[in-house]
């Protein structure tokens, strides 16, 4: 029997950032197996946790609570009936809802679920707790454990009023508020576990069978906004901005911008749109509110374009204020490989190993696929 640690957490926070340190410090010698969900068409991360030894299991297309629920579930039980592994860690997608992830968890026979936590941004728990309830809050009412990322950058009443949000969805979570950097991943792991007792109660659990492989629609008469999502009628358009109200429809003057690019624009790339824009095959129906296909697109690209650290800047600094993630790994001009991580008002470029091919994934609310292609100078 497999034990399971499902590692959530929204858009940004550091997940993978975490399950490294956990590899390096405490899954070191065993046999684990990771299952990694991206939203969206690519997936990135799987490159860096696989150089630790780690089997890795990517379900890329949509999100495991949502779109890709029998993927998710068909895939579990192939890791454990397959590799038979000591640990299987689960990463959801960003936007993946915990109570629904752990609903699948609990419909596959032979796991024993170890723990279940969240991972929040210090920096960003306010705004996006205003903005993006129907995801975040889900995943800090239903985890054992919540671990705050990036504390050394907040200050101490923004720590406290981080406490006070978490404390008001989940009374009795255990929260890790110390810096990851003072903190050995044994630690963590300790408070993870320790806080976690099995499924929480009245957890629904998730019917698999051939009929519910089949794949089914959204209803017609759903509600469209005006930003081209299909929402339930009572749901507002969400933005990540800060304390301001805004309308639904957020446009940016990019033209500038995109004038200046088009002089550069690169054949050799293909393109991957996901998310409200398109079509969904689900699995099954939430019983929840919304899914995240309904809320968020994603824009992937493969690119054989090379960048210099400030040409990554420069399209980053171009993203409108509806996006919420951006990542990527790619080649740069003198050779080497280039990583980037954007979650809004944060930028981190670094060198990386090098990928298969470029690879770019943006996420956000009635994305502007043409306006990205333009900043990351593709077609």
């Amino acid at each position: 029997m497999s034990k399971v640690d499902v590692i959530s957490g929204f858009l940004g926070a550091g997940k993978t950032t975490l399950i490294q340190k956990l590899i390096k410090d405490v899954f070191a010698g065993k046999k684990v197996v990771l299952v990694e969900n991206e939203f969206g068409e690519i997936g990135i991360d799987g490159g860096f946790l696989q150089e630790a030894g780690i089997t890795i299991n990517e379900i890329n297309g949509g999100c495991v609570c949502c779109t890709l629920q029998g993927d998710f579930h068909d895939a579990l039980e192939k890791v454990e009936n397959t590799y038979h592994p000591d640990h299987i860690i689960i990463e959801p997608s960003g936007v993946g809802k915990l109570s629904d992830i752990l609903s699948i968890v609990k419909s596959v026979e032979g796991l024993e679920l170890n723990s279940y936590s969240a991972v929040v941004d210090a920096k960003r728990c306010k705004i996006y707790h205003k903005n993006f309830k129907e995801f975040f809050d889900d995943q800090i009412s239903t985890a054992c454990c919540v671990t705050l990322s990036r504390t050394q950058l907040v200050s101490e009443d923004r720590l406290n009023e981080d406490v006070s949000i978490i404390r008001e969805l989940n009374p009795d979570v255990r929260i890790i508020t110390t810096p990851w950097d003072d903190l050995n991943g044994e630690s963590i792991y300790e408070a993870m576990t320790g806080s976690s007792n099995g499924f929480p109660e009245g957890l629904e659990e998730l019917d698999f069978d051939e009929e519910e492989h089949e794949h089914h629609h959204h209803d017609e008469d759903e509600h469209e906004c005006c930003c081209g999502h299909h929402h339930e009628e009572e749901h507002e358009c969400h933005h990540h901005h800060d304390e301001e109200e805004h309308e639904c429809c957020h446009h940016h003057d990019h033209s500038e911008e995109i004038e200046h690019a088009n002089e550069g624009l690169s054949e050799g790339n293909k393109v991957h749109i996901g998310g409200g824009e398109h079509e969904h095959h689900h699995h099954h129906h939430h019983h929840h509110g919304l899914d995240a296909d309904d809320v968020f697109d994603s824009i992937g690209i493969e690119t054989v374009n090379r960048y210099t650290e400030d040409d990554i800047r420069e399209a980053l600094k171009g993203l409108g204020e509806n996006i919420v993630r951006a990542k990527g790994i790619v080649p740069a001009t003198d050779g080497s490989w280039l990583f980037f991580d954007y979650v809004p008002g944060d930028v981190d470029i670094r060198a990386g190993k090098a990928a298969y091919t470029g690879l770019i994934t943006v996420i956000g609310e009635h994305v502007d696929v043409e306006n990205i292609k333009t900043l990351f100078r593709v077609k």
